[in-house]
């Protein structure tokens, strides 16, 4: 059982994509610490990493080589100036020069030293090896797996003990749905306060708000910076941005200054059920497409599923209260990575795994149980939310075109927004008692489903629409 804290499964990053973006960047940045550990760091006279699997077959789409690059370089995900990426890139590329960590200039030719394998191996689909050229002439090499969510591993999972360890001082281990139903139950909590409680032991409460007030703070600066930005998406597709002009549609002559009087403006405006619909999918777009441009998201759970989750949170501000605060997002957050956390330990969060349903699907029925709790439902009404919403995701394939997380992947954050608050008034309205399918049959479910997928609807961009539809009709 691993530990699972809300800040594994909400992090915050630089899109397009968590398993192959944001992971080889942190894979990059774990193997300059082993090098560091190991007392080779200032021997390293070469550099090369060979991608694996699907981060070959798609990572030129998602940025898996840029990324890689940066985390070589020594920047952090979280905090790095998303502009400077086009400046620190041009450098590698014109000087055919890799400043390791920022502090040992190595020979690096991109073309040359990055190169992309077509095989998988066996471990995970997301395989990449470093390899380093001492000054003796031997390589030392290592891999790692990009699992999905930006977390990353080693096969032989020497951190799992240290996860134990520190799972074990939760007063609260949940494995699945029915342990969390279950303590919620004999505490009288709500799914929130015992996530809150599980969090308190590995830090302070004080700790725990300045965190998740952060992690909202960049997914509302995303749906922000996404509506006000107008333009083509990189990458080749010609995708035009939509929530610029959707945003500029709804909000009609209101006026504002930053997000938060857009916020106030957006409760202003009429909001029938066509104009809701309208919104709650101008958010998740925006969110994405800022993804999409290598901008900055939270991982809820993945990049590629960012929009989702801030886009319901948001429906709850604008639309059902308007006296929402802090303490709502909190809630909302608590509950949302708690489920995320239950579908990581018993399926998967990656698309190169299980398919889009392990993203969209995942992302959805997180947003549908947390929404379900800021809206009044119980923990059995709240984990019902969050069945119904990845029901009616179950085999959904992953299958960008050109390898983009642009086509299908932008509006998928819409459909999944309008599915989860829909998910969630059912669940209002439904005895949890009489449900035919509890929650973990259904992560059940999903897993075999990926298990049966065929590789082509696993993020390599073999099958479906990246197949049928050609860059070139784009």
């Amino acid at each position: 059982m691993e530990s699972i804290s809300v800040f594994d499964m909400l992090s915050i990053g630089v899109g397009p994509s968590s398993s192959h973006t944001l992971g080889p960047w942190r894979a990059a940045l774990r193997w300059i610490e082993e090098l560091k550990e190991k007392k080779q760091f200032a021997e390293v006279r070469g550099i090369k990493v060979d991608l694996y699997g699907s981060l070959s077959l798609t990572g030129k789409g998602h940025a898996t080589d840029i990324a890689v690059m940066l985390g070589l370089t020594g920047f952090d995900p979280v905090t790095f100036p998303i502009e400077n990426i086009e400046k620190e890139i041009d450098f590698i590329t014109t000087e055919n020069i890799l400043k390791l960590n920022n502090e040992l200039n190595v020979p690096f030719i991109p073309k040359e030293n990055i190169i992309f394998n077509r095989k998988f191996l066996e471990f995970h689909p997301n395989g990449m090896t470093f390899t380093a050229t001492l000054q003796n002439g031997s390589k030392k090499s290592s891999s790692f797996y990009s699992i999905g969510g930006g977390f990353t591993v080693k096969e032989e999972r020497k951190n799992k003990k240290l996860k134990q360890d520190k799972f074990a001082k939760f007063p609260f281990p949940i494995q699945n749905g029915a342990e969390l139903a279950a303590y919620c139950k004999a505490e009288n909590k709500s799914i929130s306060e015992i996530v809150l409680e599980n969090e308190k032991s590995l830090r302070s409460e004080a700790e725990i708000n300045e965190g998740l007030k952060k992690i909202w703070d960049v997914m509302l600066d995303s749906m922000y910076v996404g509506t006000h930005t107008e333009g083509i998406l990189p990458g080749g597709l010609n995708v035009t941005r939509r929530a610029f002009d959707m945003n500029k549609n709804l909000i009609g002559e209101h006026t504002y200054n930053g997000a938060d009087e857009w916020i106030a403006a957006i409760r202003n405006t009429k909001v029938h059920f066509r104009q809701i619909l309208k919104w709650v999918s101008c958010f998740a777009l925006a969110v994405n497409e800022v993804n999409a441009s290598l901008g900055r998201v939270v991982t809820a759970p993945t990049n590629g599923s960012a929009g989702v989750i801030p886009a319901v949170m948001l429906y709850y501000m604008v639309i059902e209260n308007h006296d929402a605060n802090f303490e709502d997002v909190r809630k909302f957050l608590l509950t949302a990575g708690e489920i995320g956390s239950i579908f990581k330990k018993g399926a998967t969060i990656s698309a190169a795994m299980g398919g889009c349903q392990a993203e969209i699907g995942v992302s959805s029925s997180m947003a549908a149980g947390a929404l379900c709790e800021l809206m009044g439902g119980t923990p059995d009404q709240c984990l019902m939310a969050s069945e119904i919403a990845m029901e009616h995701h179950l085999g959904l394939t992953c299958d960008p075109i050109a390898g983009l997380v642009q086509i299908p992947c932008i509006e998928r954050n819409a459909m999944g927004a309008i599915k989860a608050i829909n998910a969630c008034e059912m669940a209002l309205d439904s005895d949890p008692a009489k449900a035919k399918v509890p929650l973990d049959k259904v992560i059940a479910t999903m897993w075999e489903t990926a298990k049966d997928m065929t590789s082509k609807y696993k993020e390599t961009s073999e099958g479906g629409l990246a197949v049928q539809v050609n860059i070139s009709d784009c």
